[in-house]
Formats: C-alpha cells, sequence, structure tokens
C-alpha cells in the first residue's frame, strides 16, 4: 500500500505514479481507460506507465530533466504523463489549441529534452521548433508520436518503437513529496502564459480532498470530462481523481460538442456510460440548447461538476430540472490544481459557488491587505496543500502570487452569511470563455495590428445565458471600412482561435479619461444595452 500517514505521504519519498500504482495493484483486470480507439486495463497501465519511464531515461533524459507533452486526450495521455513522473522527469503538459509561435516559447521555457506528440498534431509542433530554433534554439532530442495515422518524418518515432527499443523502469524514481512533479501554463493579463511548477504530492491532496471527500468518487464510478487533460481541472477529473479510486474515465479527442458529449452520455463509443461528468457552464448551455439533449433515461449520470466560469443559476436549475441532477459548482486554479471553493452534492446554492472545500482556508481582503466583512467585496486567497511550488523563472509574479502560505487567486469575491461566497469578477482584465482565460490586452494588440484599424477595445460582456463572451470595439482608420468577419478571421490566424472576439462592434471613438486611458466601464454599460 502506499507509504501514507494519519496527515498524508511521507514527505521524504513520495511519487505520485507510484502512489496510483499502488492504489490499483489489487484490480489489474479493472478497466482504467476507454479512448476513441481501444482501452487500457489497469495492468496494462501499470505496464505502459513502466514502459515509458524506461524509455525516456534510456534516451538520455535525466531527473528533472522536461518533456513537453502535447497531445489530445487519449490513453497514451495517462500513459506518458505518469510514466515521466514515475522516472522523477517533469511532463510539461501544454494546450493543444494553440498556435506555434506559443509553442516555441514553451519549448524554450522548459527547454524539453523529447517531444510526445499527437499525429495531427505533429506539423505546428515542428513549425514551433523551427520557430524556437531560428530565435535561440531548443533542445528537443527526440519526437515520439502517439498512434501515427500516416509516415512519420526521419527521425520521429512512433511511440509503441520508441518504447520497444528500451527496458522498462522497475523501480520508480526516490523522489520526494515537494520535488517538481510536473509543469502546467497558466495564461497571464500580458505577456506570456507563466510556467507554475507542481510538485509530486500536489495530485494526491487535491483527488484526496476534493475528488474522494468532497465528490465521494468509488471504484464503480465511470468519469467523463468535457474539460482536457492539459487543463488543471481536466487533470483531476480524468487522471488523478479516477486512478485513486479505481474508477474508469472515458477520453475524447475531439471537441466536447454537445453531439459528441452526448455519445459519450449514452455510451455509444467505447460502451462505457459515464456516471460522473465534468463540464463547464458554456459547454452546459449548450448542451441544453440543442436539439439532441438526451432524456434523464438515457443517461447514468448521478454526478455533475462544473468550473471554469461562474455558473449562472438559471442553467443550473434548467439542468436539475431536467435530468434530476444538481450541477455542482466550484472554482480552481492553475496555480491551486484544482478546485478549493464549492458547492457539495447535497448542498447547492445556486448563484454562488459555495463554500471552502475542507482542507482549505479561504480569506477575502481589501486593498489593504486588511480581511473585509461579510457582504464586502475581496480579493480571494487562499491556503492550502495543493499550491503549486513557483513560475518557474519568474520570480516577480512568483512573489505576486505566492504569498508564504497564501496563494493570491485573482478573483474578487463576497463572502455571505451562511459562509457560502458569491463570484464578484476578476482582480485583473482577464476573461474566463468557455472556461480558458483570454487577456483583453492580447486580442486589442492583434486587432490593431490590421491595417485598417486605428484603436480597438475589448471587454467581456454576458450573452443571453448570462456566459461571458467577448465583445471589441473597433475604431477603423479614416475612409476605412472593415467588416466584422474581416476581424475576426484575422485575429484567429495570429492567436488560438478560442481568443477571437464573438462580437465586433465598430464605434467613431472610445470613451477615454482626461489622459486618455480607455473607460471600459462605459463599454460593459454600452454592452449590457446592446442585443
Amino acid at each position: 500500500m502506499p507509504n501514507t500517514t494519519a496527515m498524508g505521504p511521507s514527505s521524504a519519498h513520495f511519487n505520485f505514479a507510484q502512489y496510483l500504482l499502488d492504489c490499483n495493484a489489487q484490480r489489474p483486470d479493472k478497466l482504467a481507460f476507454v479512448d476513441d480507439l481501444g482501452s487500457l486495463s489497469y495492468g496494462a497501465l501499470a505496464a505502459r506507465i513502466r514502459a515509458v519511464a524506461g524509455a525516456l531515461r534510456g534516451c538520455g533524459v535525466h531527473r528533472e530533466e522536461r518533456v513537453l507533452l502535447l497531445m489530445h486526450d487519449c490513453n497514451d495521455w495517462p500513459s506518458s504523463f505518469l510514466g515521466a513522473m514515475y522516472a522523477g522527469i517533469v511532463p510539461v503538459a501544454v494546450n493543444t489549441l494553440l498556435t506555434a509561435d506559443d509553442y516555441a516559447y514553451m519549448l524554450q521555457k522548459s527547454r524539453a529534452q523529447v517531444a510526445l506528440v499527437s499525429y495531427a498534431l505533429l506539423p505546428v509542433l515542428q513549425q514551433g521548433m523551427a520557430l524556437a530554433q531560428a530565435s535561440g534554439g531548443h533542445e528537443v532530442q527526440q519526437i515520439v508520436v502517439s498512434t501515427p495515422q500516416g509516415p512519420l518524418p526521419a527521425g520521429v518515432l512512433a511511440l509503441d518503437d520508441f518504447l520497444a527499443a528500451h527496458a522498462p523502469l522497475t523501480e520508480c524514481a526516490a523522489t520526494g513529496a515537494d520535488d517538481p512533479g510536473f509543469w502546467l501554463f497558466s495564461s497571464g493579463s500580458t505577456g506570456r502564459p507563466k510556467a507554475t511548477v507542481h510538485s509530486q504530492i500536489n495530485p494526491y491532496w487535491t483527488a484526496t480532498l476534493y475528488g474522494q471527500k468532497v465528490l465521494e468518487l468509488n471504484e464503480q464510478d465511470v468519469c467523463f470530462s468535457a474539460a482536457k487533460l492539459f487543463f488543471a481541472y481536466g487533470l483531476g477529473n480524468g487522471l488523478s481523481f479516477p486512478l485513486s479510486v479505481g474508477a474508469t474515465t472515458v477520453l475524447m479527442a475531439e471537441r466536447p460538442t454537445p453531439e459528441a458529449t452526448f455519445k459519450r452520455w449514452r455510451g455509444q463509443v467505447g460502451g462505457q456510460q459515464p456516471t460522473v461528468f465534468f463540464g463547464a457552464p458554456t459547454g452546459f448551455a449548450g448542451m441544453l440548447a440543442s436539439p439532441g439533449l438526451p432524456r434523464k433515461d438515457e443517461t447514468q449520470l448521478r454526478l455533475v461538476s462544473s468550473a471554469g466560469e461562474a455558473l449562472p443559476s438559471e442553467l443550473g436549475h434548467r439542468f436539475k430540472e431536467h435530468f434530476g441532477v444538481d450541477i455542482v459548482d466550484g472554482i480552481g486554479s492553475t496555480e491551486m490544481l484544482h478546485i478549493y471553493l464549492s458547492n457539495l452534492p447535497n448542498r447547492v446554492r445556486y448563484g454562488t459557488t459555495g463554500w471552502a472545500v475542507p482542507g482549505y482556508e479561504l480569506s477575502l481582503r481589501g486593498d489593504d491587505g486588511q480581511p473585509v466583512a461579510d457582504g464586502e467585496v475581496g480579493d480571494l486567497f487562499i491556503q492550502g496543500p495543493s499550491s503549486a511550488l513557483m513560475y518557474w523563472g519568474n520570480r516577480e509574479k512568483s512573489c505576486e502570487t505566492f504569498q508564504g502560505a497564501w496563494t493570491r487567486s485573482g478573483d474578487k469575491y463576497v463572502r455571505n452569511e451562511d459562509g457560502s461566497y458569491t463570484y464578484s469578477g476578476r482582480s485583473d482584465d482577464m476573461l474566463k470563455v468557455s472556461g480558458i482565460y483570454v487577456s483583453p490586452f492580447e486580442v486589442e494588440s492583434t486587432l490593431v495590428q490590421h491595417p485598417g484599424v486605428l484603436e480597438a477595445a475589448v471587454i467581456g460582456a454576458p450573452d443571453a445565458d448570462g456566459l461571458t463572451k467577448t465583445r471589441a470595439y473597433v475604431v477603423c482608420k479614416p475612409g476605412v471600412v472593415l467588416q466584422a468577419d474581416e476581424l475576426k478571421a484575422f485575429v484567429k490566424d495570429r492567436l488560438a482561435p478560442y481568443k477571437y472576439p464573438r462580437v465586433i462592434e465598430f464605434v467613431d471613438e472610445l470613451p477615454k479619461t482626461a489622459t486618455g486611458k480607455i473607460q471600459r466601464f462605459k463599454l460593459r454599460e454600452r454592452a449590457l444595452q446592446t442585443p
């Protein structure tokens, strides 16, 4: 059994991958993962983890060096992620929706020695490597492709061939609980994303404190997450939570459209019907509006979780009315790895984000750094065992966010009389769109690169379901007439597609203060009056 104490695992010797293998050593034939192509038992998963670990070590990657993990959700994703951790190597799990320029930055930042990539993402990775090489170089020694669907370029290996060329690692690295375990990238209000470094022990705490003690997941559950594994939210939902209790996980490579999601709910792909679904408010709105919405008796859902953006109460009530199951809304962050503030399966108060997850302490502070009274808006700080170690190579931002035992969330909240918390917006200008952070500054900077644009301002505005969508206000250069679709396409070509403004409104001028600062509150007021 895992080396644990009443207070948790031993800090001197802890390897998260080995912990999960120990948890499931008595169920080798139990189904661990089902993806679009096949299934993986717990016994096969254990063998695959050791094989990946041995291959990474065998090709010359040393402990605490990094490997890039750029894969769509599939059975090879957890095998690769945990295989690296088993070897004491640090997987850098990255968003599959980004641009070649983003990957060039991440390769250089991480100094990744190996890149593990899905076949469909190989071209954009190679473009990123070329960009990195042209601007200072990268350290990738080997590209390894998961389930190739065609011929591979010279020097690029299929994952199965890579594993076959090396002996499995029979014993995990002698890592400690606080050793670097993996990286996730967290978006910032300006500049490049921040490389968030999590320890080996952090996913143990999120699985224990939230997955087991709040959601009460168990071995009989089948888990399915719309949020992908490269997100902190998805990593818990689809990997650490289910594996910690011996449950089964359904993985899906494609986008979580309502149609794709419903197929999994009905068990039409992989033959497993989820009992637990993890989604986000934008997704729930799309599902409830879909003509293909399943009947309650077509699903096996017993528990539904939401995070990523605030859940409008009306959506929660409509979902409960149709399926007879509440949506358990919570909030987490890349920095805290998963949810620390949440409603409870047996205690849901729609319109709030619920109560502090046991094991975490919350504090609302004013601009002076002092606690605010109940009913007053304050900046949310969290203290808990799953906080990241730092932002790699960014001391300034690390000091701003990780303040002693406390982590600054960047969110504003109000504490209610019953101890629940109500969301009041961001402390910076970041927007949560479909559960993913979008920087208005980044979108504005891209819009003004268009030769016909003079100025641009981007805000978040609620749609008919109360969900935040990006809205851009654009001032054209004199004599220029532009179309909204043209500018949307312009942004999509230069940024990750999810960042483009959903609505573009052309204006003669932007409201500004006497010093020339854009008055965003006036644009928000205008948005509320404009469909």
